[in-house]
């Protein structure tokens, strides 16, 4: 069966991640659709809308055969550990093909793009290193880097958020010899970051979630989702009596900023350069997550760094911990599949090139022990008994077989 992998994180599962899923299989003619999906905390650094299985249900009921989660280590980090990571994971389940969304649309743009890089790679490095010590972002440093080498004209445009994963997609499955063929799907009209919805059935993530918050009502965001992702909104939504947003977690956030020594903080992952002095300074006078993060916002920090240093501090994620992890698949944990990934599963399980975990009793692994914790963590924003049951999913939880009666 041929396979094709998707990067995901469906928060939550809409209309651009259907025709994403569709366009896959059908430009990899690949029968099966494998995504590796985020776990409760996101590359952006936020807690996911809903949890974990509950997008997992919304993706099966719309395409895709397979979900296998990415663990935090690797889904709460930079562009390039992202990708990495997701990579590593499709190409240790066996998937012939891998497919993302980008602004270019043309696959070979983006390998000239990495070929390019990879024969500049000395001076490409210099310059970012100059361009950080100007006290630029670091994103904004890669991009300065790149413009300085002056790319010809078949090269992809590296400040678009999608073709800067695609980039890094394509390196990582060059960084490991996979033999998996890239394919790319132009993104159909919203942006990645648009945050109003779009007169058109297609809107971004962000702007759903941002609807969803702001009017308190998913009607308004009815005809940019599928239907199984609307009814798993309206089951969550009446299940836990909330949506997770930063805001929730906030007097978590503030109680661990002002309770912790500046020393301990230092050891936080992503926390560098003074940046503590500034993060306890915010956190004494702001009354909301936004508020903070306005008064800690610099030219030189990212709105999304700053987010990820703020989840890797509420779940007390040490540098030590992240450096030790091995920079290899440990496992695959499944979420959930259909009939047909059933099959696959089947098919290929002694091929693995890692263990599949569908049960977690007994399972002991570093990598794996930080996904429960901070399991624990995402659940601490609902009350009991909601805590309790969001908590019991995590143990309780087989893989989800949709369509099995």
């Amino acid at each position: 069966m041929n396979s094709v992998g998707i990067v995901a994180e469906y928060n939550p599962f809409h209309n651009g991640h259907e025709f994403q899923v569709q366009s896959a299989k059908k430009l990899s003619q690949s029968d099966i659709a494998i995504a590796v999906m985020s776990g409760n905390f996101l590359q952006r650094g936020e807690p996911a809308l809903v949890n974990k299985w509950a997008r997992t249900k919304m993706a099966l009921q719309a395409g895709v055969d397979i979900v296998i989660e990415l663990p935090y280590a690797y889904a709460v980090q930079n562009a390039e550990i992202f990708a990495y990571g997701s990579v590593l994971l499709l190409n240790a389940i066996g998937c012939k093909n891998i497919c993302f969304g980008s602004e270019s649309g043309d696959i070979e743009q983006f390998d000239e793009t990495v070929q390019f890089i990879n024969r500049n790679k000395e001076e490409y490095e210099s310059n970012i290193r100059n361009n950080i010590k100007k006290g630029i972002s670091y994103p904004s440093a890669l991009s300065a880097a790149y413009k300085e080498l002056k790319p010809g004209g078949e090269t992809i445009d590296l400040t678009q958020p999608n073709n800067i994963l695609g980039f890094h997609y394509m390196a990582a499955g060059k960084k490991i010899n996979s033999r998996m063929l890239f394919h790319t799907v132009r993104r159909k009209n919203a942006e990645h970051h648009d945050e109003f919805l779009s007169g058109s059935s297609i809107a971004s993530a962000t702007s759903i979630r941002k609807s969803i918050h702001l009017h308190k009502d998913l009607q308004k965001i009815k005809e940019y989702v599928p239907e199984g992702t609307y009814i798993e909104l309206l089951n969550y939504i009446t299940q836990y009596g909330c949506f997770h947003s930063w805001e929730l977690y906030w007097p978590f956030l503030q109680y661990k900023l002002l309770s912790m020594e500046k020393e301990e903080l230092k050891d936080i992952y992503d926390v560098s350069e003074g940046l503590e002095n500034r993060l306890i300074k915010a956190a004494k006078s702001a009354n909301s997550f936004e508020s903070f993060m306005k008064s800690v916002k610099t030219k030189r920090y990212t709105w999304t760094r700053l987010q990820r240093t703020c989840v890797h501090i509420l779940t007390n994620t040490k540098k030590q911990m992240i450096h030790s992890l091995n920079r290899t698949p440990q496992y695959i944990r499944l979420l959930g599949m259909n009939e047909q990934g059933r099959t696959y599963i089947s098919a290929i399980k002694k091929e693995l090139q890692a263990p599949l975990i569908s049960k977690i009793s007994g399972f002991q692994n570093d990598m794996f022990l930080l996904d429960l914790k901070t399991t624990n963590i995402y659940a601490l924003a609902l009350p009991e008994p909601e805590r309790s049951k969001l908590l019991q999913l995590e143990f309780a939880q087989p893989p989800i077989l949709f369509g099995k009666k």
